[in-house]
């Protein structure tokens, strides 16, 4: 396939979108193999199916790299709790948050958590995603936790969307396991995982590192097992505080330290350091009215690579718009149009260590998005306006 007449962000690199602005593409299989100026066709090329795309705006497929998309029931009324004065952490204490969507969770089947899952996948496929990260950590137990696994595998069984999927048994402490954080990671969350990654369910590891939630230490013995099992990690850390999560993320190497409003400078060098990206979340940000802002200039001064996600989740960010994501980090947190279009692209595509996706060069994975615009910050710029012509998913249209 060759697509031709289009205005091509390639985002070759960090620092610009690399616009060509009358451009092709040539594409073999699910590859890209050659990008050019439209006047400088190779002319091995000429006889492919050609697609003129009228001057549209070619960017790289959008990936949403955080998500917690597999759950049961909402979380519609502690919104209200929150809006009549109630904080997260309340909410959380008294028995709602995070285990009531458990509760929810462990009651449905297999079949209505797929069901309910792809009414939101459908909307993102509509924005343009092709790769989706997926979490466990609304079962708490074995069952459960290996339940949403397999849901999130069936994904890409039923719709055509790549999906990555993360293993979040340290996501909070369960009813049965009140006050006793370490029995449940011992005597759940570790056993589950071993039995999840022996499955082939998991293709990373992840902890929500916070007071409500694990300290450093119960996330260390968690990540201990993942690197026994060969498996990257990634970390919920400096959410609503800072306790050292951050630097955790950064002394295992993980892919990612995820929300990050209490990551100070300190914490980005080690960031920096150690390669792990910051995945920027302004829709929980949002939900939540925080007002504890990323530390989004120290991520740029110690390059820091920021990825941008929607954390698609029943409580603290029931938000399944990746474009709606980069307009809010843009408003929220002053990111530019640039940051935030290579934090649904590039970046996104490295924090799940994804290095072939995410950018328009020769030998990148062929999944892109033509648009109805000229000028990639009308991504950011517009609010509740899907401007998307074409994805092309793994070469085809």
């Amino acid at each position: 396939m060759l697509l031709t007449n289009a205005a091509i962000a390639t985002l070759e690199d960090n620092t610009s979108f690399g616009l060509l602005p009358t451009g092709a593409i040539a594409l073999a299989g699910d590859q890209i193999e050659w990008v050019g100026a439209a006047g400088e066709v190779p002319e091995k090329y000429r006889n492919d199916d050609i697609h003129d795309l009228g001057g549209r705006l070619v960017t790289p497929a959008l990936i949403d790299c955080h998500t917690h998309i597999v759950f049961g029931g909402n979380r519609a009324a502690e919104f209200e709790l929150r809006l009549n004065g109630a904080s997260y952490e309340e909410v959380a204490r008294a028995g709602g948050g995070i285990v009531s969507t458990v509760k929810a969770t462990r009651k449905a089947t297999q079949h209505a958590l797929l069901k309910d899952a792809l009414t939101r996948i459908d909307a993102m496929i509509d924005e343009g995603v092709t790769l989706i990260e997926v979490k466990s950590g609304y079962g708490l137990d074995r069952d459960t936790e290996l339940k949403m696994l397999r849901v999130a595998r069936q994904i890409e069984q039923s719709r055509p969307i790549d999906v990555r999927t993360s293993f979040l048994g340290a996501h909070a402490v369960p009813e049965d396991y009140k006050n006793q954080p370490d029995a449940y990671i011992d005597d759940v969350c570790i056993p589950t995982l071993r039995t999840a990654h022996a499955e082939g369910l998991v293709d990373a590891v992840d902890g929500f590192c916070e007071g409500i939630a694990f300290d450093t230490a119960q996330i260390t013995r968690v990540f201990d097992v993942a690197k026994e099992l060969g498996l990257p990690v990634k970390l919920h850390a400096e959410q609503l505080s800072n306790i050292g999560g951050t630097q955790l993320a950064a002394d295992y190497g993980a892919l990612s330290a995820d929300h990050v409003e209490y990551a100070t400078e300190a914490d980005a060098r080690a960031m920096a350091t150690a390669g792990t990206h910051a995945v920027v979340l302004p829709g929980a940000f949002y939900t939540l009215r925080e007002s504890q802002l990323p530390p989004i200039q120290a991520f740029r001064d110690h390059g820091v690579p920021m990825a941008l996600a929607t954390d698609c989740n029943p409580g603290s960010s029931p938000l399944a718009s990746p474009l709606l994501t980069m307009n809010m980090a843009c408003t929220l947190f002053r990111m530019t149009p640039l940051e935030a279009l290579l934090g649904v692209t590039a970046h996104a595509a490295t924090a799940l260590g994804e290095s072939n996706r995410g950018r328009i060069v020769a030998g990148a994975r062929a999944d892109l998005c033509v648009w109805n615009i000229t000028h990639p910050a009308e991504l950011a710029y517009r609010i509740g306006f899907n401007p998307l012509h074409r994805r092309i998913f793994r070469g085809a249209i």
